[in-house]
């Protein structure tokens, strides 16, 4: 074999190997963009995310900073079902919520949801288990000074690069301070997103809870645009949205706020 046919033989078979690992690439990265709009996928990813609220209280001069921890850590308890387990700690910065409270700082209360998972099927997946409220605040004005429980529930349609479902649970207090108000709240968080190509995953929700006790609504809207890329080897998301309040309590944020957040996928 000659020189020539032989340089373009490495040449041939250089290019299927590019053509092979960017293929494949691009196919690991497609199901991780799944996976991520999948709040029970069985990929293991810790968010850190920081929403920006503000116009609180009557007055409607005050501010919140809340950076929630999110890990979600997946077992699989044998071929045809898995344990979700979703961990929400949040983490307060605010400023004149309430007329004179001035600043706090410090932990608010830690909800974390358990999902029992069966088998994906024809794209679809659910999951369903209990939802716990631990008062973990550090603060009268961070905590609901509550110890709550529930059920909570997880539904979602695949179809292509189209995610379409919804989270809800509902927490009612069983114990806790006599002095504060008991806690009844259904959360509901329909949402839709749409996995491009880059890496880019467009999202629209809303995270709308019930408070029973008050007879209020709060209704975020949310819109965000996140971006799969690696910090070295370390795979991530990059996301950052706006939140309109549709509705909200006198006592709560109005107008538009933001959030910021990163998440580090482990496979």
């Amino acid at each position: 074999m000659g020189a020539i046919m032989r340089l373009r033989l490495v040449n041939l078979l250089l290019a299927i190997l590019v053509s092979f690992t960017t293929s494949t690439a691009f196919a690991q990265e497609d199901d991780i963009q799944k996976q991520l709009s999948n709040p029970i996928a069985s990929l293991t990813v810790v968010p850190i995310q920081t929403n920006f609220d503000f116009r609180i209280g009557p007055a409607r001069d005050g501010w919140r900073a809340t950076t929630n921890l999110q890990p979600v850590i997946p077992f699989k308890l044998n071929d045809n079902l898995t344990l979700v387990v979703r961990t929400i700690v949040p983490i307060i910065g605010q400023n004149n919520v309430l007329p004179r409270a001035g600043s706090q700082f410090g932990l608010g209360d830690t909800l974390q949801s358990f999902f029992f998972v069966p088998q994906t099927v024809n794209g679809f997946t659910w999951g369903i288990g209990p939802a716990l409220q631990y008062r973990t605040g550090t603060d009268p004005l961070l905590t609901t000074g509550q110890w709550g429980a529930g059920p909570t529930l997880v539904a979602l349609q695949q179809t292509g690069p189209w995610t379409v479902g919804i989270l809800t649970n509902h927490i009612w207090s069983y114990a806790g301070d006599a002095g504060r108000s008991d806690v009844s709240n259904t959360f509901l968080q329909p949402f839709v997103a749409y996995a491009a190509s880059g890496g880019w995953t467009y999202t629209l929700n809303t995270q709308s809870t019930y408070d029973w006790v008050a007879g209020e609504w709060s209704v975020p809207i949310l819109a965000q645009v996140s971006k799969l890329t690696t910090l070295g080897k370390q795979p991530v998301s990059l996301a950052a949205g706006v939140r309109y309040w549709a509705a909200s309590p006198d006592s709560g944020p109005h107008g538009f706020g933001a959030l910021v957040s990163i998440s580090f996928i482990f496979k």
